[in-house]
């Protein structure tokens, strides 16, 4: 059904194969697009990406200072608190969102 092609790599202009076998797992897992890049491509940028933050792909999360609403400690939140709303700790937010 499936048979092998020749894919020229956006990143560097050279020609890859792109295998029945690997047409059969993208259509498996139901990807649409053939691959824009050769593996050592592919492999660079996903490296790059995961190179300084522990192999994960997000940036270091901001953090805002704030005092909890609920028990009045110095508390750190992922957002910042714009005072219209109670802000809360770790330990008083989880039994109110039933964690």
């Amino acid at each position: 059904m499936y048979q092998d092609k020749t894919l020229t790599c956006k990143d560097c202009g050279a020609d890859f194969a792109f295998t029945a076998s690997e047409q059969e797992f993208y259509a498996e897992k139901g990807f649409t697009n053939e691959p824009g890049r050769c593996p050592e491509c592919r492999a660079a940028r996903k490296a790059a990406n995961n190179r300084g933050n522990g192999g994960f792909n997000r940036r270091e999360r901001q953090m805002f200072d704030t005092i909890c609403s609920a028990c009045g400690k110095e508390t750190q939140v992922p957002f910042q608190p714009r005072g219209d709303k109670p802000v809360y700790c770790r330990d008083c937010f989880r039994p109110r969102n039933n964690w």
